[in-house]
């Protein structure tokens, strides 16, 4: 996991896709309520009530707001937690870490790289045992599951 970033609260975007780059204005008239509170005012779900918290469907994760490539279900993990649960995002340029110090508490915020959606935090050393000793829990409305070819809607 890279260094974590100080907050900056701007929607900046590599050149690599200048389409993600929006005011709030645009982004107040391309998602929902609910998806605004999340992604772009770094709300949170209620826990065990996202669509995705306990599904096994293979695929990707993609970010709901720019549609960038997240996450994969071969990092998903049953956590628990009320949450999707991931050990690793897609590749580490995907996300971006800042500091959290809401709430009272120090946490690792993860942010796609490439629109700066709020995704979740990430955490580590809680004991699961995935290969990276870290869960990305990520609210399920910042994402869209692309099932993979032969899987649509199945959930095994």
């Amino acid at each position: 996991m890279s260094t974590p970033e100080k907050a900056d609260n701007t929607n900046t975007v590599g050149a690599e896709n200048p389409s993600a780059v929006r005011d709030d204005e645009d982004w107040r008239r391309e998602l929902t309520p609910e998806e605004y509170r999340v992604l772009r005012q770094a709300g949170t779900e209620r826990p065990y009530t996202g669509e995705y918290w306990d599904t096994h469907t293979a695929g990707v994760y993609h970010c709901r707001a720019c549609g960038a490539e997240l996450f994969t279900s071969n990092e998903k993990f049953d956590s628990h937690c009320g949450w999707p649960s991931f050990w690793a995002p897609l590749a580490e340029e995907r996300v971006r870490y800042i500091h959290d110090r809401t709430l009272g508490m120090e946490r690792i915020e993860v942010r796609c790289s490439n629109c700066d959606s709020h995704l979740g935090h990430v955490f580590e050393g809680e004991g699961y045992g995935t290969p990276t000793d870290q869960r990305y829990c990520i609210n399920s409305i910042s994402l869209k599951l692309v099932p993979a070819e032969g899987t649509a809607g199945a959930d095994s």
